[in-house]
């Protein structure tokens, strides 16, 4: 496999659970994970970009969850993504990739915390790590379902209607939630109907969490 170079920057910690901004301007981010790994596969650049932005937050929550650093966080991501390039083609079920990469995360997660505990305290900075080292890590379960979960709503925004997607992005993924009449003026529909669409849209979501397997 050719060497490809991507942008494999991992988020800040306090903005890593979903991300809104790089769904609007990626399409490729809405394919279904067969098609976007078989087009991975083909050489086609975008979605190669596509698949790691689509991937990298769920990636790093992994980390996150286990109480790494964000230094280290990001040192578990970089090595995930590396993992997933190499490994892209062994992959015999590309519907079972979001699975994987959660496997293969809480694996690293795993062994850096055996190091951390071989290694012990020999500065501050270190004796930190190995205290949270020390501390127990998620239950694999439960680690699992709420990074599926999250993949899930991530999904039904890729796949959700471009202005569906806007208006859930200005309702609840801002910093200071736009107004109605504000969220009316950028879609270009009437102030009376942002309600009408918003339960719609959410519907929608909602029905796509279901059919995921999530209540």
């Amino acid at each position: 496999m050719a060497a490809r170079t991507l942008n494999t920057d991992f988020p800040s910690r306090s903005g890593y659970h979903l991300g809104l901004g790089e769904s609007l301007d990626n399409p490729e981010l809405s394919w279904p994970d067969p098609k976007l790994v078989r087009e991975c596969l083909a050489g086609n650049e975008r979605a190669w970009a596509a698949l790691i932005d689509k991937y990298k937050k769920l990636i790093y929550s992994v980390p996150v969850r286990w109480g790494l650093s964000q230094s280290d966080a990001g040192d578990i991501f970089q090595s995930v993504v590396a993992e997933l390039l190499s490994h892209l083609g062994d992959l015999r079920e590309p519907k079972a990739l979001s699975a994987w990469l959660i496997q293969v995360t809480s694996h690293k997660c795993n062994q850096w915390r055996q190091q951390q505990l071989r290694e012990g305290p020999a500065t501050d900075e270190t004796e930190t790590a190995t205290e949270r080292a020390a501390e127990p890590g998620p239950a694999p379960d439960v680690l699992v379902h709420d990074a599926m979960r999250e993949q899930a709503l991530r999904q039904a925004l890729f796949s959700a209607s471009p202005r569906c997607r806007e208006l859930i992005r200005m309702l609840f993924f801002e910093n200071s939630p736009r107004s109605y009449p504000e969220v009316a003026s950028s879609l270009g529909i009437a102030t009376g109907s942002v309600g009408f669409i918003r339960r719609r849209c959410l519907d929608r979501l909602r029905k796509h969490l279901v059919e995921a397997g999530f209540s």
